[in-house]
């Protein structure tokens, strides 16, 4: 059964990569580790995930593409010990993070069992340029533009 998509439509030309990076996302949606996203500046935010009980050898981050990718494994370390309940589970995941483009990670450093992962949006520079405005018989004038603020002005 052929599924439906948004960018099914002929008139989304060049969008099957969005696509892409929509389903790997959903893949890995599952709520674990829980995690937060906040804005630490004008340009600057921070993932923090609760990975309680990993140490920094049990994470991986990597930056692939646009996306941002965390695992974590845990060692098994039960040998020789009987449990009578179990509700801490030794279990590995993946979570992952669409960037945006021009978004850095600028590192990460694990703190009381939470991992802090800081990135920083570039703010674009104000690009102003004068466009000819040609007569149909005449010289060309010459039209100064304003500039634009850019956010954050």
């Amino acid at each position: 059964m052929s599924r439906s998509s948004v960018f099914g439509s002929p008139l989304f030309l060049g969008f099957d990569h969005l696509e892409q990076m929509l389903d790997r996302v959903q893949k890995s949606a599952d709520g674990y580790p829980p995690y937060n996203i906040e804005a630490t500046g004008e340009a600057r935010l921070r993932i923090t995930l609760a990975v309680a009980g990993f140490s920094m050898d049990d994470l991986a981050i990597t930056q692939e593409d646009n996306q941002l990718v965390i695992r974590g494994r845990q060692r098994d370390d039960s040998d020789g010990r009987i449990f009578i309940h179990r509700g801490i589970a030794a279990r590995q995941f993946q979570r992952a993070f669409v960037l945006a483009e021009g978004i850095e990670v600028e590192g990460a450093h694990l703190d009381s069992g939470l991992l802090h992962i800081d990135l920083q949006r570039p703010i674009p520079e104000v690009k102003v340029r004068s466009i000819p405005i040609k007569a149909p018989s005449g010289p060309a004038r010459t039209v100064v533009s304003q500039r634009v603020r850019s956010e954050g002005e």
